[in-house]
């Protein structure tokens, strides 16, 4: 039987592992059930990665990059800047299929007591607000917007994303989906000075 590439086994094994941490959390992931999953041995789980510490963080490191080449996709496409800052927002935040909150939601609480996965958390954390940064900073530069503080506007808008996100991924049932879109609607419209819609 063939053996497989490094790379094709290593990304297996990131993979396994990122599924773990969504379903166990952190505390719960054993090199065990990762290579039960794979139908590999412990040992190889170790020899890719040296320790469970290290694949976790690699598991982490992956996942922020595929965050952020969706990020870039987003920035890339042609359109009103308006248009574009509301999809990166809606990106962000945690009513998104794709966002992953539950997964960064761990990855801060484990970052408290790991500094290199702080790093990667931060890394990809100060990746999207400068992304609403430079949104916002586009249109005021076009006219669009009025906005004296590009970054406080930016800052305040992705800290209440990142407020919803605990109440609506880790306290379910407290907000809705309806609550998100409407709250940050809102609270653009005010930062871009704009007439904000009427709450519901």
């Amino acid at each position: 039987m063939r053996r497989k590439a490094v790379a094709v086994r290593r990304e297996e094994i990131v993979l396994a592992a990122l599924e773990q941490i969504r379903t166990q959390g952190i505390a719960g992931v054993r090199a065990a059930d990762i290579a039960r999953v794979l139908g590999v041995s412990t040992a190889l789980i170790f020899y890719h990665f040296g320790t469970l510490e290290t694949l976790i963080i690699e598991a982490f490191r992956q996942a922020a990059e595929r965050n952020l080449a969706v990020l870039r996709a987003e920035l890339n496409r042609a359109g009103p800047v308006r248009a574009r800052l509301t999809a990166v927002l809606a990106l962000y935040g945690p009513t998104e299929p794709t966002a992953g909150w539950q997964l960064w939601i761990e990855a801060g609480a484990a970052a408290l007591r790991d500094a290199e996965l702080r790093d990667v958390v931060q890394r990809l954390d100060l990746r999207w607000r400068d992304a609403v940064v430079s949104l916002i900073a586009e249109g005021v530069a076009a006219g669009d917007f009025r906005c004296s503080d590009p970054r406080g506007a930016a800052w305040r808008l992705t800290a209440l994303l990142d407020g919803l996100a605990v109440q609506f991924v880790a306290r379910q049932d407290t907000v809705s989906a309806a609550d998100c879109a409407q709250w940050v609607e809102q609270a653009l419209a005010h930062e871009l000075g704009e007439t904000a819609p009427a709450l519901r």
